[in-house]
């Protein structure tokens, strides 16, 4: 199969017949980019877990192009729901609802909940409402790698994989969406994405976050399997000491080790290989994903400082405590 990578209205226009032809197309969207299929057919999702290589067991997540798609696709709209509708959507949020009868077991690996997203990007919702349908998308990339970020990281993960890959340029965030349980007694975080639990907490007031136990049917995805991980070893140092001693033993090991570290202390780093993430916690947020896809085709070994646990870089921390297995030095 040739996979195209096109941009603008003709390639909107294309992933869309595409999608009403019963194909899957990678798209952009704010957070990453992500690979898309007609939610309501069966058969368009199983090419979605086929492409990516992805378990079946791991739900997928419905994309709309606007707030009233949301209500076919659910059995119940609470009031709680309707705040964080009202203050993050359109945005770098999906929310757990009931799902209705019209959703197929397998967008939701089975469960009876439904996870429901509005992109911010103006290029997704304009693809998806061309579409006539609500999308499952997954992250357009093969299943357990770092997601994409750019139409070229797509094409590497999935060429001769699917038809088309819409290009939108970068994506804003860079990680994937905020995950929100508001089915249970207290709104729960399942995956921290953008809008942080101080951000949903000004709006419903107390939100718990994921504690890490162990997972028999994930709730939502990124959850259950190891995700964003590089194709070489990746570890994180807990201080800029900790990173040197690292980096410094695994080159006397005969490894060429880069290190990803924040621009305020690139001057630490001597003569050593790094990559400047940024200064900013946004800039850091944008920047993790192409900064572990690049280090992997120039290095043997990946050291992440560690960014904190803070705001925004607490999300940015749980997609890179998952790429390096958890491994701190």
């Amino acid at each position: 199969m040739e996979t195209l990578i096109e941009s603008g209205e003709q390639a909107i226009k294309l992933g869309a017949e595409l999608i009403r032809a019963g194909e899957i197309v990678a798209f952009p969207t704010e957070t990453v980019y992500g690979l898309g299929g007609n939610a309501l057919d069966s058969s368009c999702v199983a090419k979605i877990y086929e492409a990516k290589g992805r378990p079946a067991d791991n739900p997928l997540i419905v994309h709309i192009a606007k707030i009233e798609d949301i209500y076919p696709l659910v059995s119940e709209f609470s009031e709680r729901n309707k705040k964080v509708v009202e203050k993050f959507m359109p945005g770098p949020i999906t929310l757990l609802f009931p799902k209705s009868e019209i959703v197929p077991n397998s967008v939701t690996a089975g469960l009876k909940t439904v996870g429901i997203r509005m992109p911010k990007c103006e290029i997704a919702r304009k693809f998806i409402e061309s579409c006539g349908t609500p999308i499952a998308a997954p992250s357009a990339n093969a299943s357990t790698r770092v997601s994409p970020t750019t139409a070229k990281h797509v094409y590497e993960d999935m060429k001769g994989r699917i038809p088309l890959i819409i290009d939108g340029g970068d994506s804003e965030v860079g990680i994937e969406s905020t995950v929100l349980d508001l089915t249970r007694g207290i709104p729960t975080i399942l995956r921290p994405g953008a809008i942080t639990a101080e951000m949903l907490a000004e709006v419903i007031g107390s939100v718990r976050t994921h504690k890490g136990e162990v997972i028999s049917s994930a709730p939502a995805p990124g959850m259950k399997y190891k995700h964003y991980a590089p194709t070489v070893p990746m570890v994180v140092a807990k201080d800029m000491n900790s990173l040197i001693v690292e980096y410094d033993k695994q080159y006397k090991n005969g490894l060429k080790p880069l290190a990803l570290i924040r621009g305020q202390v690139v001057s630490s780093m001597g003569d050593r290989q790094y990559v400047n993430l940024g200064f900013t916690d946004s800039e850091v947020c944008r920047n993790i994903y192409s900064a572990m896809r690049n280090s992997e085709k120039v290095c043997d070994y990946i050291i992440c400082i560690d960014l904190g646990e803070n705001g925004l870089c607490k999300s940015v921390m749980n997609r890179v405590l998952k790429a390096s297995g958890g491994k701190m030095v």
